[in-house]
């Protein structure tokens, strides 16, 4: 008999997980509140890159998810807009500078072959770069993608597979059989299943609290700039190093004398030639609201690296919620206090990066198979164990 699974978020990583699903042979129904990748899924950029990963299980595990990559849009008969340009790290200041040197070495000794080039050396692979740039790091796999047209394409390709697509409908609670998980309730209406895959990224804590499940995800807001279309202007993902700075900073000790705090240098190239310019991260709760102030700060950012910039019309400003957790990797896997419920969430602003291997995971693992990755640094018990993981 069919596994019954249910999935709950229709973003990047639920797309995946009912993809996955399918394709073990389960009888799966995804569920979302609004439309496919309409919360953080349709407002975040378009980067596959390692370089921006902390070594260790964290990059292990993206640089799985961007080896499936490789053959998805053939697995999927789909364009995603995949490609494989190279990425770049600037730094600006010998702080800066110190900083990713350091990130680059640990990057090495994981076995990824990151270059450190010379202000003359990055502008010959990105032009238009100022002047007080010091130089840059490069790795030749950084790729991009479309994250809508991944969302998209795997939940069509899960419906082909037999998938149920359950659209505007939100799930109200998590119903419960003698201490297990046994389904949810949707406007309602009761659905019951063998397991609930929870991928609802920053919503999932709020869902789940009515379990006594307290959630370590946080939403982290962040603002993208998009600018008229333009003429190739950005040869590969490039990010800022006070961007990596910014990622890398706990809550506890982030900044918040401005609301610009966070603020850092992210940049890539639609193929339609928008530019998408980027970002803050705030803690700012579920407020999605975009800031003048950060807007301009992001502005001001960009033009001091490319000040071609200057010249450039900006159309519009979009925000989305990163669900960020405390160590900075998702939260996957089964939840020991309730059988049949797992939880996918937590990617923050790797949820692109980590989407194919997460569902691959998750698939595996929901249906009891092994999983093809290691999960014990990923599991919900982290946050309560004293054995470190």
């Amino acid at each position: 008999m069919k596994q019954k699974v249910i999935v709950v978020g229709g973003g990047l990583i639920g797309a995946a997980t009912t993809y996955y699903l399918s394709k073990q042979g389960a009888d799966v129904t995804l569920i979302e509140a609004k439309d496919i990748a309409s919360g953080t899924s349709g407002a975040c950029d378009k980067a596959i890159m390692m370089q921006s990963k902390k070594p260790g299980p964290l990059l292990e595990l993206a640089l799985q998810s961007a080896a499936l990559y490789k053959g998805l849009e053939e697995e999927l008969e789909a364009d995603l807009e995949y490609r494989e340009g190279g990425g770049m790290i600037l730094f600006e200041t010998e702080e800066e500078r110190e900083a990713i040197h350091q990130l680059v070495a640990r990057q090495r000794q994981a076995g990824l072959d990151v270059q450190l080039l010379s202000r003359d050396e990055a502008r010959l692979r990105q032009p238009g770069l100022a002047d007080h740039i010091l130089g840059t790091t490069w790795w030749d796999h950084d790729a991009e993608v479309n994250p809508l047209h991944v969302s998209f394409s795997m939940v069509r390709a899960a419906q082909r597979r037999g998938a149920t697509l359950c659209l505007g409908k939100r799930v109200s609670r998590i119903l419960t059989e003698r201490d297990r998980v046994v389904g949810v309730e949707c406007e309602g209406e009761k659905i019951y299943a063998d397991a609930v895959v929870m991928a609802m990224g920053v919503w999932t804590p709020l869902l789940l609290k009515s379990l006594n499940l307290d959630i370590p995800i946080l939403p982290r807001k962040g603002q993208i700039l998009v600018s008229e279309q333009l003429p190739a202007f950005v040869a590969c993902n490039i990010l800022g190093g006070s961007y990596i700075t910014a990622k890398m900073t706990p809550k506890s000790k982030e900044s918040t004398a401005s609301p610009a705090a966070g603020v850092g240098l992210s940049f890539g190239q639609t193929n339609s030639g928008n530019l998408l310019i980027g970002g803050s991260r705030e803690f700012a709760g579920y407020d999605t609201r975009t800031s003048v102030e950060v807007t301009r700060a992001i502005n001001q950012c960009a033009a001091r690296v490319f000040p071609a910039l200057r010249s450039v019309r900006i159309l519009r400003v979009f925000s989305g919620l990163r669900p960020y957790t405390p160590d900075g990797k998702p939260i996957l896997g089964p939840i020991e206090k309730w059988p049949g419920l797992y939880i996918a969430a937590g990617h923050e602003g790797d949820g692109v990066a980590l989407c194919p291997i997460t569902g691959k995971i998750m698939a595996e693992i929901v249906c009891g198979r092994e999983a093809s990755h290691d999960i014990r640094p990923f599991l919900l018990s982290r946050f309560t164990s004293t054995v470190p993981v």
